[in-house]
Protein backbone atom coordinates (compact mmCIF):
# COMPACT_ATOMS: atom_id res chain seq x y z
CA UNK A 1 0.00 0.00 0.00
CA UNK A 2 1.38 3.61 -1.13
CA UNK A 3 1.87 6.42 1.60
CA UNK A 4 1.39 9.01 -0.85
CA UNK A 5 -1.77 8.95 -3.07
CA UNK A 6 -1.90 10.30 -6.73
CA UNK A 7 -5.46 11.72 -6.85
CA UNK A 8 -6.73 11.96 -10.48
CA UNK A 9 -7.54 15.43 -11.82
CA UNK A 10 -11.24 15.06 -11.70
CA UNK A 11 -11.44 13.88 -8.20
CA UNK A 12 -9.27 17.04 -6.76
CA UNK A 13 -11.38 19.44 -4.70
CA UNK A 14 -10.12 23.49 -3.96
CA UNK A 15 -9.43 24.20 0.00
CA UNK A 16 -12.82 26.34 -0.27
CA UNK A 17 -14.98 23.56 0.33
CA UNK A 18 -13.34 22.39 3.34
CA UNK A 19 -15.26 24.78 5.21
CA UNK A 20 -18.73 23.31 4.46
CA UNK A 21 -17.24 19.78 5.29
CA UNK A 22 -16.08 20.83 8.14
CA UNK A 23 -19.00 21.98 9.33
CA UNK A 24 -21.39 19.25 7.93
CA UNK A 25 -19.57 16.36 9.60
CA UNK A 26 -19.34 18.20 13.27
CA UNK A 27 -23.04 19.49 13.12
CA UNK A 28 -25.59 16.93 12.93
CA UNK A 29 -27.72 15.38 15.91
CA UNK A 30 -25.12 16.18 18.74
CA UNK A 31 -26.07 19.99 19.01
CA UNK A 32 -29.85 19.35 19.73
CA UNK A 33 -29.21 17.70 22.78
CA UNK A 34 -25.56 18.86 23.99
CA UNK A 35 -26.17 21.88 25.81
CA UNK A 36 -28.29 19.54 28.32
CA UNK A 37 -25.37 17.10 28.93
CA UNK A 38 -22.75 20.68 29.16
CA UNK A 39 -25.26 21.96 31.95
CA UNK A 40 -25.53 18.70 33.42
CA UNK A 41 -21.37 19.44 34.45
CA UNK A 42 -21.11 23.09 34.27
CA UNK A 43 -24.59 24.30 35.57
CA UNK A 44 -24.50 28.13 33.87
CA UNK A 45 -20.70 28.59 33.19
CA UNK A 46 -22.22 26.08 30.34
CA UNK A 47 -21.03 28.59 27.45
CA UNK A 48 -17.51 28.66 29.18
CA UNK A 49 -16.96 24.43 28.80
CA UNK A 50 -17.81 25.50 24.55
CA UNK A 51 -14.73 27.91 23.93
CA UNK A 52 -12.77 25.56 26.53
CA UNK A 53 -13.44 22.72 23.98
CA UNK A 54 -12.85 25.14 20.98
CA UNK A 55 -9.52 26.06 22.46
CA UNK A 56 -8.12 22.52 22.65
CA UNK A 57 -9.70 21.84 19.17
CA UNK A 58 -7.59 24.48 17.71
CA UNK A 59 -4.65 22.93 19.19
CA UNK A 60 -5.61 19.66 17.71
CA UNK A 61 -5.73 21.56 14.00
CA UNK A 62 -2.59 22.56 14.78
CA UNK A 63 -1.46 18.64 15.64
CA UNK A 64 -2.82 17.45 12.30
CA UNK A 65 -1.42 20.16 9.93
CA UNK A 66 2.13 19.42 11.77
CA UNK A 67 1.52 15.43 10.90
CA UNK A 68 0.36 15.81 7.20
CA UNK A 69 2.99 18.80 6.54
CA UNK A 70 5.51 15.88 6.82
CA UNK A 71 4.34 14.18 3.79
CA UNK A 72 3.95 14.61 -0.01
CA UNK A 73 0.39 13.62 -0.01
CA UNK A 74 -0.57 10.90 2.70
CA UNK A 75 -3.72 10.53 4.64
CA UNK A 76 -3.87 8.85 8.08
CA UNK A 77 -4.01 5.00 6.42
CA UNK A 78 -0.71 5.71 4.82
CA UNK A 79 0.74 7.82 7.37
CA UNK A 80 -0.38 4.75 10.19
CA UNK A 81 1.45 1.86 7.83
CA UNK A 82 4.60 4.08 7.25
CA UNK A 83 4.87 4.43 11.31
CA UNK A 84 3.46 1.27 12.44
CA UNK A 85 3.92 -1.00 9.19
CA UNK A 86 1.99 -3.08 7.05
CA UNK A 87 -0.23 -5.08 9.26
CA UNK A 88 -0.70 -2.81 12.82
CA UNK A 89 -0.91 0.05 9.92
CA UNK A 90 -4.47 -2.00 8.42
CA UNK A 91 -5.31 -2.61 12.15
CA UNK A 92 -4.96 0.77 13.15
CA UNK A 93 -6.86 2.24 10.07
CA UNK A 94 -9.65 -0.67 10.64
CA UNK A 95 -10.76 1.00 14.00
CA UNK A 96 -11.30 4.04 11.76
CA UNK A 97 -13.48 2.84 9.85
CA UNK A 98 -15.48 1.10 12.58
CA UNK A 99 -15.74 4.54 13.93
CA UNK A 100 -16.93 6.27 10.94
CA UNK A 101 -19.38 3.85 11.09
CA UNK A 102 -20.73 3.93 14.49
CA UNK A 103 -20.88 7.69 13.95
CA UNK A 104 -23.13 7.02 10.61
CA UNK A 105 -25.27 4.49 12.75
CA UNK A 106 -25.88 6.73 15.69
CA UNK A 107 -26.08 9.83 13.51
CA UNK A 108 -29.15 7.63 11.73
CA UNK A 109 -31.38 6.23 14.05
CA UNK A 110 -31.29 8.72 16.35
CA UNK A 111 -32.70 11.27 14.18
CA UNK A 112 -34.89 8.59 13.31
CA UNK A 113 -35.70 8.32 17.10
CA UNK A 114 -36.47 12.27 16.97
CA UNK A 115 -38.71 11.68 13.79
CA UNK A 116 -40.43 8.89 15.81
CA UNK A 117 -41.32 11.56 18.77
CA UNK A 118 -41.94 14.51 17.62
CA UNK A 119 -44.05 13.14 14.39
CA UNK A 120 -44.96 10.09 13.66
CA UNK A 121 -44.92 8.00 16.93
CA UNK A 122 -45.59 4.84 14.91
CA UNK A 123 -43.32 5.04 12.71
CA UNK A 124 -41.24 2.31 11.11
CA UNK A 125 -37.57 2.04 11.89
CA UNK A 126 -36.69 0.12 8.80
CA UNK A 127 -38.65 2.08 6.17
CA UNK A 128 -37.27 5.13 7.38
CA UNK A 129 -33.64 3.57 7.61
CA UNK A 130 -34.25 2.89 3.79
CA UNK A 131 -35.25 6.05 2.66
CA UNK A 132 -32.47 7.95 4.30
CA UNK A 133 -29.98 5.39 3.14
CA UNK A 134 -30.97 5.07 -0.14
CA UNK A 135 -30.27 9.28 -0.44
CA UNK A 136 -27.00 8.56 0.89
CA UNK A 137 -26.12 5.52 -1.69
CA UNK A 138 -27.44 8.06 -4.20
CA UNK A 139 -24.80 10.82 -3.28
CA UNK A 140 -21.73 8.82 -2.10
CA UNK A 141 -22.30 6.75 -5.58
CA UNK A 142 -21.20 10.09 -7.57
CA UNK A 143 -17.97 10.64 -5.67
CA UNK A 144 -16.63 12.93 -3.93
CA UNK A 145 -17.53 15.73 -5.92
CA UNK A 146 -21.09 15.36 -5.97
CA UNK A 147 -20.64 14.45 -1.77
CA UNK A 148 -19.04 17.77 -1.50
CA UNK A 149 -22.07 19.05 -3.26
CA UNK A 150 -24.27 18.51 -1.53
CA UNK A 151 -22.49 19.35 2.46
CA UNK A 152 -22.16 22.79 -0.09
CA UNK A 153 -25.94 23.47 -0.54
CA UNK A 154 -27.18 22.06 2.53
CA UNK A 155 -25.10 24.15 4.15
CA UNK A 156 -26.93 27.00 2.35
CA UNK A 157 -30.53 25.92 2.80
CA UNK A 158 -29.95 24.59 6.20
CA UNK A 159 -29.27 28.00 7.94
CA UNK A 160 -32.18 29.52 7.54
CA UNK A 161 -33.61 27.88 10.87
CA UNK A 162 -30.98 30.09 12.83
CA UNK A 163 -33.35 33.09 12.13
CA UNK A 164 -35.71 30.95 14.27
CA UNK A 165 -33.91 32.00 17.18
CA UNK A 166 -34.94 35.30 17.46
CA UNK A 167 -38.02 34.69 19.29
CA UNK A 168 -36.10 32.85 21.93
CA UNK A 169 -33.02 35.58 22.16
CA UNK A 170 -35.52 37.83 22.66
CA UNK A 171 -37.24 36.05 25.57
CA UNK A 172 -34.35 34.66 27.60
CA UNK A 173 -33.87 35.16 31.07
CA UNK A 174 -30.90 36.84 31.71
CA UNK A 175 -30.61 36.01 35.55
CA UNK A 176 -30.20 32.52 34.76
CA UNK A 177 -26.22 33.28 33.85
CA UNK A 178 -25.90 34.75 37.66
CA UNK A 179 -23.67 33.91 39.63
CA UNK A 180 -21.32 33.59 36.72
CA UNK A 181 -17.32 31.80 37.08
CA UNK A 182 -18.89 29.57 39.75
CA UNK A 183 -17.55 26.29 38.31
CA UNK A 184 -14.44 24.77 38.72
CA UNK A 185 -11.71 23.74 36.53
CA UNK A 186 -12.23 20.45 36.92
CA UNK A 187 -16.34 20.71 36.12
CA UNK A 188 -15.54 22.82 32.85
CA UNK A 189 -13.08 20.51 31.29
CA UNK A 190 -15.72 17.68 32.50
CA UNK A 191 -18.17 19.87 30.43
CA UNK A 192 -15.85 20.27 27.69
CA UNK A 193 -14.99 17.11 27.06
CA UNK A 194 -19.28 16.45 27.08
CA UNK A 195 -19.20 17.84 23.70
CA UNK A 196 -16.46 15.67 22.49
CA UNK A 197 -19.17 13.65 20.24
CA UNK A 198 -20.88 17.02 19.06
CA UNK A 199 -17.38 18.65 17.80
CA UNK A 200 -16.44 14.96 16.73
CA UNK A 201 -15.21 14.90 12.92
CA UNK A 202 -12.52 16.81 12.59
CA UNK A 203 -10.36 13.52 11.79
CA UNK A 204 -12.56 13.91 8.46
CA UNK A 205 -9.05 15.88 7.29
CA UNK A 206 -6.98 13.06 8.22
CA UNK A 207 -8.49 11.80 5.00
CA UNK A 208 -9.79 14.57 2.68
CA UNK A 209 -6.53 16.31 2.74
CA UNK A 210 -4.65 14.26 -0.39
CA UNK A 211 -7.59 15.27 -2.52
CA UNK A 212 -7.10 19.22 -1.93
CA UNK A 213 -5.82 21.25 -4.61
CA UNK A 214 -4.37 23.92 -3.45
CA UNK A 215 -2.69 22.99 0.10
CA UNK A 216 -1.01 25.94 0.72
CA UNK A 217 -4.37 27.79 1.83
CA UNK A 218 -6.55 24.51 3.56
CA UNK A 219 -6.11 25.83 6.80
CA UNK A 220 -7.99 28.94 6.52
CA UNK A 221 -10.95 27.45 5.52
CA UNK A 222 -10.70 24.34 8.38
CA UNK A 223 -9.90 26.72 10.92
CA UNK A 224 -13.03 28.69 9.89
CA UNK A 225 -15.31 25.79 9.88
CA UNK A 226 -14.58 24.83 13.45
CA UNK A 227 -14.98 28.65 14.71
CA UNK A 228 -18.21 28.23 12.40
CA UNK A 229 -19.33 25.14 14.65
CA UNK A 230 -18.13 26.38 18.10
CA UNK A 231 -19.72 29.45 17.30
CA UNK A 232 -23.30 27.64 16.58
CA UNK A 233 -23.01 25.18 19.51
CA UNK A 234 -21.88 28.32 21.81
CA UNK A 235 -25.31 29.99 20.64
CA UNK A 236 -26.96 27.12 21.01
CA UNK A 237 -26.12 26.80 24.67
CA UNK A 238 -26.25 30.13 25.84
CA UNK A 239 -29.25 29.92 24.43
CA UNK A 240 -30.88 27.21 25.70
CA UNK A 241 -29.16 28.02 29.18
CA UNK A 242 -30.85 31.81 29.19
CA UNK A 243 -34.31 31.00 27.91
CA UNK A 244 -35.35 27.60 30.20
CA UNK A 245 -35.29 27.07 33.69
CA UNK A 246 -32.25 24.48 34.88
CA UNK A 247 -35.01 22.00 35.68
CA UNK A 248 -36.41 22.25 32.25
CA UNK A 249 -32.92 21.76 30.57
CA UNK A 250 -32.71 18.79 32.75
CA UNK A 251 -36.67 17.45 31.83
CA UNK A 252 -35.65 17.96 28.31
CA UNK A 253 -33.24 15.15 26.11
CA UNK A 254 -33.30 17.18 23.09
CA UNK A 255 -33.20 20.74 24.17
CA UNK A 256 -32.83 22.78 21.33
CA UNK A 257 -35.73 21.44 19.66
CA UNK A 258 -37.34 22.64 22.22
CA UNK A 259 -36.32 26.75 21.44
CA UNK A 260 -38.54 25.77 17.77
CA UNK A 261 -41.48 24.90 19.72
CA UNK A 262 -42.70 28.22 20.91
CA UNK A 263 -42.74 29.47 17.80
CA UNK A 264 -46.29 30.45 16.53
CA UNK A 265 -47.66 31.29 13.01
CA UNK A 266 -50.96 31.79 11.53
CA UNK A 267 -50.69 29.33 8.81
CA UNK A 268 -48.92 26.33 11.09
CA UNK A 269 -49.77 24.97 14.28
CA UNK A 270 -46.83 22.85 15.09
CA UNK A 271 -43.83 24.45 13.51
CA UNK A 272 -41.32 22.07 15.19
CA UNK A 273 -42.57 19.53 12.55
CA UNK A 274 -41.09 21.52 9.84
CA UNK A 275 -37.89 22.24 12.15
CA UNK A 276 -37.84 18.26 12.53
CA UNK A 277 -38.25 17.81 8.75
CA UNK A 278 -35.97 20.37 7.60
CA UNK A 279 -33.36 18.79 10.45
CA UNK A 280 -32.63 16.11 7.35
CA UNK A 281 -30.92 18.47 5.86
CA UNK A 282 -28.12 19.02 8.74
CA UNK A 283 -27.48 15.43 9.12
CA UNK A 284 -27.83 13.92 6.13
CA UNK A 285 -24.35 15.50 4.65
CA UNK A 286 -22.77 14.59 8.27
CA UNK A 287 -24.32 11.13 7.09
CA UNK A 288 -23.01 10.62 3.94
CA UNK A 289 -19.44 11.93 4.56
CA UNK A 290 -19.18 9.22 6.94
CA UNK A 291 -20.29 6.74 4.58
CA UNK A 292 -18.30 8.23 1.83
CA UNK A 293 -15.02 7.95 4.36
CA UNK A 294 -16.13 3.91 5.41
CA UNK A 295 -16.15 2.68 1.83
CA UNK A 296 -12.84 4.88 0.43
CA UNK A 297 -11.18 3.27 4.22
CA UNK A 298 -12.21 -0.55 3.00
CA UNK A 299 -10.91 0.76 -0.70
CA UNK A 300 -7.13 2.03 1.10
CA UNK A 301 -6.75 -0.81 3.32
CA UNK A 302 -8.51 -3.91 1.99
CA UNK A 303 -9.11 -2.86 -2.22
CA UNK A 304 -12.59 -3.33 -1.39
CA UNK A 305 -14.64 -1.75 -4.72
CA UNK A 306 -16.21 1.33 -2.93
CA UNK A 307 -19.32 0.19 -4.89
CA UNK A 308 -19.96 -3.42 -3.42
CA UNK A 309 -18.88 -1.91 0.00
CA UNK A 310 -21.77 0.59 -0.38
CA UNK A 311 -24.38 -1.65 -0.53
CA UNK A 312 -22.98 -4.23 1.91
CA UNK A 313 -23.06 -0.72 4.58
CA UNK A 314 -26.32 -0.30 3.43
CA UNK A 315 -28.13 -3.72 4.43
CA UNK A 316 -25.69 -3.80 7.58
CA UNK A 317 -27.28 -0.18 8.74
CA UNK A 318 -30.76 -1.11 7.78
CA UNK A 319 -31.52 -4.47 9.38
CA UNK A 320 -29.65 -3.10 12.23
CA UNK A 321 -31.95 -0.45 12.70
CA UNK A 322 -34.39 -2.61 13.36
CA UNK A 323 -33.22 -3.42 16.18
CA UNK A 324 -32.53 -0.36 18.23
CA UNK A 325 -35.82 1.40 18.77
CA UNK A 326 -35.44 1.68 22.69
CA UNK A 327 -33.80 4.53 23.69
CA UNK A 328 -31.79 3.30 26.28
CA UNK A 329 -29.87 0.91 23.69
CA UNK A 330 -29.59 4.18 21.45
CA UNK A 331 -27.65 6.14 24.01
CA UNK A 332 -25.24 2.99 25.16
CA UNK A 333 -23.93 3.03 21.55
CA UNK A 334 -23.95 7.16 21.27
CA UNK A 335 -21.77 6.77 24.48
CA UNK A 336 -19.74 4.11 23.25
CA UNK A 337 -19.05 6.26 20.17
CA UNK A 338 -18.47 9.32 21.92
CA UNK A 339 -15.56 7.54 24.22
CA UNK A 340 -13.98 5.89 21.58
CA UNK A 341 -14.15 8.95 19.46
CA UNK A 342 -12.59 11.00 22.20
CA UNK A 343 -9.39 8.89 22.31
CA UNK A 344 -9.37 8.47 18.60
CA UNK A 345 -9.97 12.05 17.42
CA UNK A 346 -8.51 14.23 20.43
CA UNK A 347 -5.76 12.23 22.00
CA UNK A 348 -4.33 10.09 19.51
CA UNK A 349 -3.58 12.66 16.99
CA UNK A 350 -0.89 13.94 19.54
CA UNK A 351 0.87 10.64 19.90
CA UNK A 352 0.68 10.23 16.49
CA UNK A 353 2.60 13.70 15.62
CA UNK A 354 5.37 12.43 18.42
CA UNK A 355 5.93 9.60 16.27
CA UNK A 356 6.00 11.28 13.21
CA UNK A 357 8.48 13.98 14.24
CA UNK A 358 10.90 11.39 15.90
CA UNK A 359 10.84 8.83 12.87
CA UNK A 360 11.49 11.74 10.72
CA UNK A 361 14.52 13.16 12.88
CA UNK A 362 15.71 8.92 12.55
CA UNK A 363 15.54 9.18 8.76
CA UNK A 364 17.39 12.51 8.87
CA UNK A 365 20.65 11.35 10.87
CA UNK A 366 20.58 8.03 8.91
CA UNK A 367 20.87 10.34 6.00
CA UNK A 368 17.84 8.35 4.60
CA UNK A 369 14.66 9.96 2.89
CA UNK A 370 12.50 12.13 5.06
CA UNK A 371 9.44 9.38 4.49
CA UNK A 372 8.43 6.34 2.96
CA UNK A 373 6.55 7.08 -1.12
Amino acid sequence: MRVNLTVKPNLQLRSFYLFFMIVSIQIGVGIMGVPRIIFAETGRDSWLAVIIAFIYILFLLIAMFLILKQYQNADIFGIQVDLFGTWIGKLLGAIYVVYFGLCLFTVLITYIEVVTIFIFPGLNNFLMALLLIALIIYSVMGGIRVVVGVCFLFFILSHWLVLLLAQPIWEMDWSHFQPMFQSSLTELLKGARSTAYTFSGLEFLFLIYPFVINKKSVKLPVYLGALWSALLVLAATVIVTGFFTPEEISAREWSVLGLFKIQSFSFVERFDYIVVTAWMMVTLPNMILCCWAITYGLKRLYYFPQKYSLYVLAAILAVASIFTKEHYLIQFIINFTAQLGFWLVYVYPFLLLILVIVKKRINKRNGGLTHAK
